[in-house]
């Protein structure tokens, strides 16, 4: 049985989901105004192997992942840009949906746009105004009164009286209480706005989430992630808005995956320390990003670097060696087989995709030891749950040329004029060949099948 930890229970506890069979999960996605950084990645890379492992357990997953095409970050760069919101998100979200692909990221099964839900928005404010959790300020916005939630904190622990300490409601503003958040925002000049029963404007960051996941997955769902970051108050924001609406609960289990950090700092573009999907994609193949994601456990923080990110690609090649050395037979995974029993013990212990890929380095080690198909086979299918593995073993590990490289076909050439100036003991030439490779970054393998080359 899959055990997954609760952020809201705090513990592990076994999912069951609500309907037998069927798992409705819901992700926070991207604010489409720039490209993807990896600490985007690892959301998608994250929830993208829980929907994989749902599925191979025969459960009906319906994955839903949110757009956030309008908000003050989307405005303000499309004023800079002097483009239009419409054209600026399009171009982010075509570029999200490639960064995505190449990571090997399954699309969800539903993808909305903020922009689409504004009608079930305002109909979630004004239930929320009939039951006196909001309120219309004199300056045409419409807060959230927190204090007339109960539960308020229960997901992040924090409490209202101590968020409270020291906060003051700043001069202008039209809030009873500091601790009220905005469900819907008065028109300014020149923002787009929609009609509303409190006058023209547009709906509040953390009302757009409750009413897609309300409207596409039900009132109440069995899973509900993003990132640590939005643990609060974007999460705890859901639900005092969701429960408040619709008096039941919300999510039964809460994920959160844990930040990417870079010296010892969450990646993020506030902090301006992040690094695009793009710019990390023009130096390593894109499964070496995928595994190295995979490698942390989702919960633990993952440290970004070149180095950690050059040691994923010799171990994710040493896989592949395998691989391409004993082609994989054609197997169907029996679950009950030792190593299989194994992985899948690891995955049930909330998505230990760490544990999980150990069992495929103990396949890759009988492989090269064995020279079993039918292991290597295992190692393959195994490889394919987590979204891996599953390249042309030699086309992966020839990887593509760099500009201004020597071509698959150069180097072909210089491994032949190699193996002829070997075959009439023409030492100083051979050398100077792999030598001459060695500095392109080409590795030579002399192996009883011949000699092998990767980039």
């Amino acid at each position: 049985m899959l055990n997954l930890y609760n952020s809201l229970t705090r513990q592990k506890e076994t999912f069951r989901p609500i309907t037998p069979g069927e798992v409705r999960l819901y992700v926070c996605g991207m604010t489409v105004y720039d490209f993807c950084h990896v600490g985007h990645a690892r959301v998608m890379v994250v929830f993208d192997v829980v929907a994989r492992w749902l599925r191979e357990g025969g459960m009906k997953v319906t994955y839903v992942r949110n757009i956030t095409d309008i908000d003050d970050k989307i405005i303000k760069r499309a004023t800079e840009n002097g483009e239009s919101i419409g054209d600026l998100t399009g171009r982010f979200i075509d570029a999200m949906n490639e960064d995505a692909e190449a990571l090997g990221v399954i699309r969800p099964d539903h993808e909305p746009k903020a922009t689409e839900y504004v009608a079930q928005m305002l109909d979630m404010i004004r239930t929320l105004e009939v039951r006196g959790l909001a309120y219309a300020a004199p300056n045409g916005d419409v807060y959230y009164r927190v204090r007339g939630f109960a539960d308020y904190g229960k997901l992040s622990g924090k409490n209202p009286d101590d968020l409270r300490a020291g906060e003051r409601v700043q001069v202008g503003e039209a809030k009873e209480d500091p601790l009220d958040f905005v469900l819907w925002k008065a028109a300014k000049p020149g923002e787009p706005s929609w009609p509303s029963p409190w006058g023209p404007g547009r709906p509040g960051w953390h009302i757009e989430c409750s009413a897609m996941a309300g409207s596409l997955l039900g009132r109440q769902f069995d899973i509900h992630g993003g990132g640590q970051d939005l643990q609060f108050p974007h999460h705890e924001n859901e639900i005092a808005q969701s429960e408040g609406a619709h008096q039941c609960t919300f999510v039964n289990y809460w994920m959160h995956n844990g930040f990417v950090r870079v010296d010892d700092e969450k990646m993020s573009k506030s902090l301006g320390n992040f690094f695009t999907v793009r710019e990390v994609l023009a130096k390593y193949a894109p499964e070496v990003v995928r595994f190295f994601i995979l490698r942390a456990h989702y919960r633990s923080p993952l440290n970004y670097s070149d180095a950690h990110l050059d040691d994923a690609r010799r171990a994710l090649d040493s896989l592949y060696i395998s691989l391409r050395d004993v082609p994989p037979a054609a197997v169907t995974i029996d679950w009950a087989e030792p190593r299989a029993a194994r992985f899948a013990a690891a995955m049930n212990d909330d998505f230990n995709t760490p544990e999980a890929l150990a069992v495929l380095f103990e396949l890759s080690t009988e492989v090269n030891r064995s020279k079993s198909a039918d292991a290597s086979g295992l190692l393959h299918a195994l490889g394919s749950v987590l979204g891996l593995l599953q390249a042309d073993a030699t086309a992966y590990l020839r990887g593509p040329a760099a500009a201004g490289g020597l071509s698959d076909a150069d180097i072909d050439a210089l491994v032949a004029e190699r193996r002829a100036a070997r075959a009439s003991k023409d030492f100083a030439r051979s050398d100077a060949i792999r030598d001459q490779l060695a500095a392109a970054g080409i590795m030579l393998e002399d192996t009883a099948q011949g000699t092998l080359w990767r980039r």
